[in-house]
This record gives structure tokens, sequence and C-alpha cells, in this order.
């Protein structure tokens, strides 16, 4: 059901945003993506590292319905002061900040995801994973969404209006998630309780949070601010695209997160390291041949998807597509072992450290390269967090690196030389666009699924037999 949804959540940008992208201008683009990247700042500082926290700790006590009320209530109590400090600090920002005038409507706008992001409490529904009823509700919403978007946005100065609907398709569900959280605890506000025991690491967290936003949205920011609309109307195209694909990638990853926090958390630590060595496994078999895909046809995407206007993100694409791979094995490390582990401090040293350096190489790069420097930064900071958050949790990984693994990876290398083969002969076969990007990737799956099974890869041999399963 988590891949059902994320692969809605990659079906509606690929229905709203061609038609977006050659309704408005690359300016007005420019100008809504640099404003999101604004507000996601005070999302995160809303957010607290809550979710993270709540997860981990309270899939523990999901099955005592009278302690998670305890729980869930303070953790809810906690995150409605640290949304009224955001807008706080937002509002404050507005005021002293000139040259965020121009952007004060998108931003506003923007900030409604701030309150319903923390009356949402999504970590509610991770816990219990309740992914059939998140999927359905997100149905709904995207829905309601496409058809408000191609009702209301029809002119290249209509921003705002697509601000709105990006808002209520990504924040109108949480006010049903509200209601619908009596089914799980008894929610009450609580303000007698120690506070202290859940903000020591909850600001963990939250600062590791804060550090991966910055080496990830930082480029945006300094992008805008040091060459502006323009160049960040072109960047967001490649971050859209590498932002819709690397959630598909990740979705198992997304359900297994409560299972291992669990497994961990009752030492059950054979079970915890057979599990997450099947999880790694699975994601090589997957990321690679995304990531060489998504290479090669990255041209054929931007048209396809934004049109000849933004063709020069296809550059981009190609070089965040090499930060998939980074990106996705770095998320495990950091989600399934090291916050699972508690060792919230270790992910802290490493996302600053990938910030500065993400944030320094910025300045550096974007002045000579522009777009095409903060999508280097970005592959740079992301690998340079995982080698870390590696090495602080090699003791709990073991040693995942035996001959199975080995042998998966070279069988994943061969099958990812097929789609190199079969990518290159389409491309000089098929002249038509959309004939073209869809032969590659279906031909290319197919041959490269057929090509891990002739050469045994038990991981591919386990998905297509699930398959097997669920269709007959």
């Amino acid at each position: 059901m988590n891949s059902l949804q994320t692969i809605l959540n990659l079906i509606f940008p690929l229905i709203t945003f061609p038609y977006v992208s050659r309704v408005l201008s690359v300016d007005s683009i420019g100008k809504y993506n640099f404003s999101n990247s604004i507000v996601s700042y005070f999302v995160l500082i809303a957010g607290l590292g809550i979710s993270r926290f709540a997860v981990r700790e309270g899939a523990k006590l999901r099955d005592d319905r009278k302690l998670f009320s305890v729980f869930a209530s303070e953790i809810f109590t906690i995150n409605l002061c640290s949304t009224a400090f955001s807008y706080l600090l937002l509002f404050i920002t507005l005021l002293l900040v000139s040259s965020l005038q121009s952007y004060k409507e998108a931003i506003l706008i923007f900030s409604i995801q701030i309150f319903f992001t923390t009356v949402g409490m999504d970590w509610l529904y991770t816990i219990y994973e309740e992914y059939g009823y998140i999927t359905i509700r997100n149905i709904i919403f995207k829905i309601i969404s496409i058809i408000l978007l191609f009702t209301l946005v029809k002119h290249s100065d209509d921003y705002l209006k697509y601000v709105s609907i990006t808002v209520f398709a990504s924040t109108g569900s949480y006010l049903l998630n509200f209601f619908h959280a009596k089914r799980f605890f008894d929610l009450t506000l609580r303000w007698n309780f120690n506070w202290r025991e859940y903000l020591i690491p909850i600001f963990s967290i939250f600062g590791t949070m804060v550090a991966v936003t910055i080496y990830v949205s930082s480029d945006t920011t300094i992008l805008g601010f040091l060459k502006g609309d323009y160049a960040v109307g072109i960047y967001s195209i490649a971050t859209k695209i590498y932002g819709m694909i690397g959630p598909v990638v990740s979705s198992t990853m997304a359900v297994t997160i409560p299972r291992l926090a669990m497994l961990i958390g009752q030492k059950r630590y054979l079970e915890y390291r057979s599990l997450l060595t099947e999880l790694i496994n699975t994601t090589i078999v997957v990321i690679f041949p995304v990531m060489t895909g998504l290479v090669l046809v990255s041209k054929d995407v931007v048209l396809l998807i934004a049109g000849s206007n933004f063709l020069r993100s296809a550059v981009s694409l190609k070089i965040l597509s090499i930060a998939l791979l980074f990106g996705t094995i770095n998320t495990i490390f950091v989600e399934c072992v090291l916050i699972p582990a508690k060792r919230e401090n270790k992910t802290l040293v490493s996302s600053i450290v990938a910030a500065i350096v993400n944030i320094l190489l910025n300045f550096a790069m974007i002045p000579i390269f522009i777009e095409k420097g903060s999508a280097v930064t970005t592959v740079i900071a992301e690998f340079t967090s995982m080698l870390l958050n590696y090495y602080f949790g090699k003791d709990i990984i073991g040693n995942i690196y035996d001959k199975r693994f080995f042998s998966n990876l070279l069988t994943v290398i061969i099958g990812c030389s097929t789609i190199i083969i079969v990518c290159g002969l389409v491309d000089n076969i098929i002249t038509n666009v959309i004939l073209r990007l869809v032969s590659s990737v279906v031909l290319s799956s197919i041959i490269y699924i057929f090509v891990l099974y002739l050469l045994n890869n038990t991981i591919a041999k386990n998905i297509i037999a699930r398959v097997r399963i669920r269709i007959g």
C-alpha cells in the first residue's frame, strides 16, 4: 500500500507539472520554488524532529492504548508549542528581510502547511502502519487538486493559485487525520510532564534534520539569492524529477522503519540484522537501474515533463541521478540503523558536516556553474553524509558485505550494462520523444529483470515470486 501511495505521489506531478510548466513562466516557477524553499525551514522548526522520535518510541507502546495515549498527547503538546514558535519566527523574518517582500504572499500561503502538518500527526499512522487509510485519503485529495489545477491555473501569472492548490493537495487530508486519530488514542493537552525526557532526544534529531534540510534546500535558496528566479526555475525541474523518483525507490524502506525500531527495541538483534541486510540488498537491486536509466533518458524526461524551455535542466538531472544512490543508502543508515539505536548525536554530526560542505561548495560553484554547480554540491553532500553515517553505525550493521552481497551487486551491474545498450539502441531507432521514453523504460525494465533472473539473483527471484502470489 505504501508503494502504491508513493506511485500515486509520482503520478500526480507527472499529470500536473507538464501542464504547469507550459502555462506558467520560468520566472513564476522560480518564485514558487524559492518561496517553498523558504517555508521548508519553518516547517522543519515546527516539526522539531518529533515525527522520527514518535515513530521510534511510539512503536514500542502501540499495543497499550492507555500508555500510548499519554505518550501521544505529550508529543502533540510539544508539537503545538514548536508550531507557535515557528510562526513567530516566520513573521519576524518577513518583517526584517526586505528581499522577501516580493515573495510574501506565496510564503504566507505555503505557511499553512506548518499548522496542518502538526494537527495531521502523520507519525501516528506510520506507527500503526495504516497505509491503506493514507493511500485512500491521498487519492481523494490528489484527484480534487488535479481538477482545481486545470480549472483555475490558466495564465502565466497564476502561480499563487498553483501555490494554493499545492498546499491543499499536501495538507488538506491532515484535517481528516486529526479526527481519525481517536481510533488509536485519546487526545488531551498535557502540560505537567517531564519535558526534558522528550526534548533532549528530540533536539538531537531536530539538529540532524536542520542540517539535512540545509544541505538539501540551501542550493535552491542560495541559487535564488545569487542568480535569480530564472536559474531557480531551471534547476527546479531537475529537483522536481529527482524528488519524485527518490520516494518511489525508498517506499519499501519506509514501511520497514517501524518494524526495525520494534526489533532493536526488543533486542531481537538476529531478526533485525536479517531484515536490514534484506533491505540493503533489495535497495541495491532497485536503485542502480533507476540511477542508470535516469542518466540515459534525462533529456527526454525533461522534454516530456517541462518542455523545450527547460531543456537546460537535463544536465543537472543527470548529476542529481548519482545523488539518488548515495541519498537512498544514507537514508537507510540514518532511519533504519542510527535513529532506532538512539544515536541521534551521530546523525547530527554527519549532517552538520555535510551541510557545511554543501554551503561552502554552493557559494564557490554557483557563481561559475549556476544550477549545475548546485547539483554537484548535492551529490558531494549526500556522499559525505553516507560515509560518515556508515562509520557511526558499522558495529550495528555488521558484516553485510558477504558473498551474497557481492554476488547481488555483480548481477546488478551486469543488468545495468544491458540498460545502457537498450537505451542506446532505442535512442538511435525511435525519434518520437514519448514513444522513445516509454520504450526505453519498459524494454530496459523487462530485460534487466530477465538478466537478473537468468543470473540467479535471489532478490529478483523473491520479488517475482511475491508478485506472482499477489496476482494469482
